[in-house]
Order: structure tokens, then C-alpha cells, then sequence
């Protein structure tokens, strides 16, 4: 039986894709759609806000996706606040909420799976296998539920951008990728679901990661174009904080191709990942 609750607002929360797709046939068009994983914060806000701006009809996915999470651990581990991100969104004046159980994506006997191909194996994917392939194919089905006119993103993730921009233009879907500003905490942090878990220490460390890619923004804005040295450079300011257990990578990378750059000349996105205790910490900032 299909879940659907009726708030002030008229906000309506659908658990089936046959109900959420003839509730997005019917609604007013255009539809803007964001995609998350729920445990919502500004930033995601951020999101909706530039969707109400836009659309006549917003709606909100709020789904934690299992093909996506390489660790079954961390799955279980996930942030997770219904009631609060339902709370939230009917604030904010979100129209459709679809919210599915992990058999309504994937039913028995699923086994039809997008590869986006070289750019899902770089930076995130080389350090998670299979992550973009479970990101591909959720935005897939989404897409084909709500059929949006525009879906938004948050530029945080930046290499997932590039990856459903790429998955957008490759298979002729008729929507139009809104990439948003990463929101920050006060001292620059990149909000996220999963900041919650870091101890009082470590949350007082993590922006090292903002720091570390600023000074490497910093050296390009002097002039600097030597891609090995704007990695060192943001590299050593990581090295340097004791609460850093591992640094999964610094990039600075082609924005389209996501290749390392020797020389940096266009549009490049910098970017690093690290292990902070239980939370691994992504950021980005694009040269340009």
C-alpha cells in the first residue's frame, strides 16, 4: 500500500514510482527536482530555494541510495531524520516529497546498471568502485519518475556534476543541470550530512580541508600554473594537521575530463579527500 501524507501546505510524501510519476504528470509544469539523501541541511536548502525560485512545482527525493555505498558499514551508518528533513522541506514550500523503499528502486531481479565510463574511475571512483555507477543509475530512474525540467545539484560533489552532466548530454535527457555554490559553515567548512560524526576535535580540524584548497586557489591567483605545485602545496597544509588520519587525494584536474593537469590552463576544479576519524571529507574549488 502506497504511503502518502497530506500537510499544511498541501505538501504530499509518495513512496511508489507509479504514484509519483502520475502525481508529476499532473502537477504544474515545469517541475524542479533535488535529488538527496535525505539528513537535510542548508545546503540542500540552498537547493530547494533556488527550485521554488525557478519552478512551479518542486520536488524533493529523499532516498539513501545502497548502489552508491561500497561499505555496507557506512550504509548503516548513514545520517538519517524524516521527520525533520519533512519538516524542513514543507517550510520551505517543496510540493512533492518521494521518499521509496530500497525494493521500489531496485525490485527483485534488477540488473540494469549506467557506466559513465573513464570519468567515473578518477578521484571518488578510484577510491570507491561502483560509487558513480549506483549515482548514474539512481539519477536515471529519477529523472525517468519526475521527468523535471531542471534538477540541482550542489557544486560540493563537484566530481558528481560532471558525471550527471555527462550522463544528461550522452543519453538526450530533456533536463537542465543546475550546479549550486557549495555552502559553507562560518570557518569554511563544506556542509554535510555526515559532519555530524566528527568529535568536537575533529570538527574543530576539518576545515584544514577549505584552508588547504584556498592556498592552492591563492598560488593560481599569484600566477602559478604548474599543477605538481599547486597540489604540494595544498598537500603539505593537510600533512600538517595531526587529526587527518589519511589523505585520499589532491587534484587538480581538467573540469571537463577530470585528467590531472601539468599546466593548468583553463577551467580547472581542485579538489581533495581525506579520512577524518569515522567521516571522509570531500571539498572542491573551481580556478576559472
Amino acid at each position: 500500500m502506497a504511503r502518502t501524507e497530506t500537510m499544511p501546505h498541501s505538501m504530499r510524501v509518495i513512496s511508489t514510482n507509479k504514484e509519483m510519476s502520475q502525481a508529476c504528470r499532473e502537477a504544474v509544469k515545469p517541475i524542479g527536482l533535488v535529488p538527496t539523501m535525505g539528513a537535510l541541511h542548508a545546503g540542500h536548502l540552498s537547493l530547494v530555494d533556488r527550485a521554488r525560485a525557478d519552478n512551479l512545482t518542486v520536488a524533493v527525493s529523499i532516498f539513501v541510495n545502497p548502489a552508491q555505498f561500497g561499505d555496507q558499514d557506512d550504509l548503516a551508518k548513514y545520517p538519517r531524520d524524516l521527520k525533520g528533513d519533512l519538516e524542513m522541506l514543507r517550510r520551505h514550500g517543496v510540493d512533492l516529497v518521494y521518499c521509496p523503499t530500497v525494493d521500489e528502486v531496485y525490485p527483485e531481479g534488477f540488473d540494469t546498471w549506467v557506466n559513465v565510463g573513464p570519468l567515473a574511475d578518477k578521484l571518488e571512483g578510484l577510491h570507491r568502485p561502483g560509487h558513480f555507477r549506483g549515482v548514474a543509475t539512481v539519477v536515471s530512474k529519477l529523472f525517468n519518475v519526475t521527468l523535471p525540467s531542471r534538477a540541482y545539484f550542489g557544486q560540493k560533489d563537484g566530481q558528481q556534476t560532471v558525471v550527471i552532466q555527462k550522463l544528461v548530454r550522452d543519453l538526450d535527457m530533456d533536463v537542465e543541470v543546475v550546479v549550486m555554490p557549495t555552502i559553507r559553515e562560518p570557518d569554511g567548512l563544506a556542509m554535510s550530512s555526515r559532519n555530524i560524526q566528527l568529535s568536537p576535535e575533529q570538527r574543530q580540524a576539518a576545515p584544514v580541508v577549505y584552508r588547504a584548497l584556498c592556498r592552492a586557489h591563492t598560488l593560481w591567483m599569484e600566477g602559478e600554473r604548474n599543477g605538481d605545485a599547486l597540489r604540494a602545496a595544498a598537500q603539505a597544509i593537510l600533512e600538517a594537521e595531526s587529526q587527518v588520519d589519511q589523505i585520499d587525494y589532491v587534484s587538480v584536474a581538467n573540469m571537463a575530463t577530470l585528467e590531472e593537469m601539468d599546466q593548468v590552463e583553463g577551467p580547472a576544479m581542485v579538489s581533495a579527500a581525506l579520512q577524518m576519524g569515522p567521516v571522509r571529507l570531500i571539498d572542491n574549488i573551481i580556478l576559472e
